[in-house]
């Protein structure tokens, strides 16, 4: 029996419950009741059962009843569904479930038949939506913080494409802007064998890229103008470094459906086409020569200019014009993820959202993620040997692998500070997390491995005899993993997967130190044998899935 399957027969449970007591007060109005006023969830010890609901309590006050008595009420009905072994009432008013061995271990079956769908759901069925991450500056190398957006971004769009919904990845391509004046000139600098310049970015890369600008300049590039060097620095350059961004992201699992460019905003007339919307419904005004947006309206703490004095766009303009772009695009919920460094920027971004019309925290919501330090030897490791200035991606891949890094930064909340142990990551031991849950991946596949060599198969099963106490416990994880993946797409927070599937391989570590798929010596091959070798192969599928969603590999050997 699922969640979903004792949830559907509680509510019919309670439905009719409530509709009884309804019926016997004259002028009472009908109360519709879903899925939702029956929440499950897991009892933190698990001696009180597989499941428990405070149903009785939620809909107490409104049926003027005393929250025990109505959950004795219910409990007594519950006790006849098929595959509950109990109902009881506990406190106030709870109720925990004890299901049967057999409802319990059907489950096995019902994951190895799902296969790589189990764990998906329906939450955002048919909905489009933008999630943007990463959108690192062409600039250089991508810095730390990136490449943790970079996995969680990835593993996010994965999760949300799995509860339905039509995710769109999208990189924002920040070329348009200072930052790729004084990339030019750096680029330029490093040709001409002079010093950095004082605002310029440093590091061997720039020389790197400097030198690929040269061999691939179909000219003498010597004979141009320095303001026309510039110019082919600026072109070719930012193009070689956000070829070399987009081909370490690829190797880092990641790859996006859009690259925006930012120079296209303003190209394209968009910037103009937002501020004429937004001046249609009122909220623009022209002060001191420039153009204003009025977002105290809307909870800002001051307006904002949009177009300078001089003519000149200010950064906000660019953010109306593409938000207003994806929106005209049809994506319903846009997710930009971004550093912390710009956590100040929520509120006119939300004030902006709402002068369209829209909603804020559903049109656009905005995660803001903290910065990453790589520690080794106890101590942070402080710049990269070829960015010079900053850790990169590739410091750490060359460190530990994609998996391993990926998995690092995808399975702790991207609001706090995150410390990752070089160290630690590169043991092949329990204490390293995803070599725990990838050996527990492993160890599933060698039992199925070894499984076929001694005879025992799938011809049977009998979940009736999935008894053991690290049965109950593991059957009842795995019971989890379709409300973990819901909750991780509702709250935009992978690591509950990571998280979960950790618990997982624990619970499966124990269950394969304590009972036995295959018999020893000369014992028989029994229907438990078999049904255990459901058991296993429901849980490598489970770690697989977990995995898969955080663009992690499950070995079959290690």
């Amino acid at each position: 029996m699922t969640p979903a399957d004792l949830s559907a027969s509680l509510l019919d449970i309670v439905t009719a419950i409530v509709d009884r007591r309804r019926a016997a007060e004259p002028g009472s109005a009908p109360v519709v009741l879903s899925i939702a006023d029956v929440p499950l969830e897991r009892p933190k010890n698990r001696e009180h059962g597989d499941w428990a609901s405070n149903v009785a309590m939620r809909l107490a006050k409104p049926l003027g009843v005393n929250p025990r008595e109505l959950a004795s009420e219910i409990a007594e009905a519950a006790s006849g569904i098929d595959g509950v072994a109990s109902a009881e009432v506990a406190g106030p008013g709870f109720i925990n479930f004890r299901l049967d061995a057999a409802a319990a271990g059907q489950l096995a079956r019902t994951i190895v038949d799902a296969g790589e769908s189990f764990g998906n759901g329906s939450i955002y069925d048919g909905i489009p939506i933008n999630l943007e991450f990463v959108s690192a500056n062409p600039t250089g190398p991508i810095h730390m913080g990136g490449v943790r957006w970079a996995a969680v971004g990835d593993s996010l769009a994965r999760i949300l494409a799995a509860e339905g919904a039509d995710v769109t990845r999208e990189y924002y391509f920040n070329d348009h802007g200072s930052q790729i004046d004084r990339f030019a000139r750096s680029l330029l600098a490093a040709y001409l064998g002079e010093p950095t310049p004082e605002d310029g970015y440093g590091g061997a890369y720039i020389g790197d890229i400097a030198a690929q600008v040269v061999e691939r300049f179909d000219g003498d590039l010597a004979s141009l103008p320095r303001d026309q060097q510039q110019e082919v620095f600026r072109s070719m350059g930012t193009e070689l470094m956000f070829g070399e961004i987009k081909s370490k992201l690829h190797g880092f699992g990641v790859d996006f459906d859009v690259y925006f460019h930012e120079d296209s905003l303003h190209e394209s007339g968009a910037v103009e086409h937002a501020i004429e919307r937004l001046r249609e419904q009122g909220h623009i005004f022209e002060e001191d020569g420039a153009v204003w947006l009025r977002t105290t309206t809307f909870g800002d703490d001051r307006d904002r200019v949009i177009i300078r004095s001089n003519g000149e766009p200010a950064y906000i303009s660019g953010d109306l014009g593409y938000y207003l772009n994806k929106r005209e695009r049809g994506f319903e919920q846009n997710l930009i993820m971004l550093g912390a460094d710009h956590h100040g920027y929520v509120g006119r971004l939300m004030a902006a959202v709402e002068a369209f019309g829209d909603t804020p925290g559903v049109n656009l919501q905005i995660l803001i993620g903290q910065m990453v330090n790589l520690l080794r030897d106890g101590e942070p490791v402080k710049m990269s040997k070829r960015a010079g200035t900053i850790v990169t991606l590739d410091d750490l891949v060359d460190a530990v692998g994609v998996d391993a890094g990926r998995y690092a930064l995808v399975r702790s909340s991207s609001d706090s500070q995150l410390d990752i142990d070089l160290d630690l990551l590169s043991k092949r031991t329990n204490e390293n997390p995803v070599f725990y849950v990838q050996y527990a991946h492993a160890r599933t596949r060698s039992v199925a491995r070894n499984a076929e060599t001694g005879g025992v198969d799938h011809s049977a099963f009998a979940p009736e005899l999935l008894t053991h106490e690290t049965e109950s416990a593991l059957l009842g994880a795995l019971q989890e993993f379709p409300r973990v993946v819901a909750l991780a797409a509702e709250l935009r927070e992978p690591h509950r997967v990571a998280r979960y599937i950790e618990e997982v391989a624990g619970l499966y570590h124990r269950w394969y130190d304590s009972t036995r798929v295959i018999p020893l010596g000369d014992e028989p091959i029994t229907d438990l044998h078999r049904t255990r070798l459901w058991l296993n192969d429901a849980t490598g599928q489970v770690i697989r899935n977990g995995l898969g969603l955080l663009g992690v590999s499950a070995p079959d050997r290690m």
